[in-house]
């Protein structure tokens, strides 16, 4: 088991940092040394943070370990570098260029271009394979807005008695 004792110093700055952090993972962290330094379970914790015991323990052990840093370095996550952004930047000039544009000129049997026509459209004619999540995301970094278009047809205008002669 692995044994927290803090320091004076420590322990100021993590009741401080429990005030002034918007950080819900970084107040639950300091709640858990804070915790254990007064001689609480790690069981009792993982119980009170809703967290397995397992992560109480990587918790106080990555405190040990980044023992050298700032407080707010030894609670928080460490960088990971997870998948790149792949579309992030590559297609907004795509979709800029073509969405005035009439779908039906790329041969396409659309009047308007939506996302999944658009991604349709980078897969054939850019090869580029983007997810649909992706091009709505582009869409709303360009701004652009379009509405669906209201069909009234059946709906009779507000002056149908006059010009039935009524």
């Amino acid at each position: 088991m692995t044994e927290l004792i803090l320091s004076a110093p420590e322990r100021t700055l993590l009741q401080d940092l429990i005030v002034r952090t918007s950080d819900a993972r970084i107040l639950r962290r300091a709640y858990a040394l804070l915790w254990s330094d007064e001689g609480e379970s790690f069981h009792e914790i993982a119980d009170q943070l809703k967290v397995s015991r397992q992560t109480v323990y990587n918790w106080v052990e990555r405190f040990h370990e980044r023992g050298d840093g700032d407080i707010m370095t030894r609670l928080a996550d460490a960088q990971r570098s997870g998948r790149p952004k792949t579309a992030l930047g590559i297609i907004d000039p795509l979709i800029e260029t073509v969405i005035d544009s009439d779908p039906r000129e790329q041969g396409y049997r659309a009047t308007v271009w939506t996302a999944p026509l658009l991604m349709s459209y980078l897969a054939n004619v850019h090869h580029l394979t983007v997810s649909c999540q992706s091009v709505r995301l582009a869409i709303a970094r360009l701004r652009i807005r379009w509405k669906r278009p209201r069909h009234t047809l059946a709906l009779r205008p507000a002056t149908w008695h006059q010009a039935k002669g009524g």
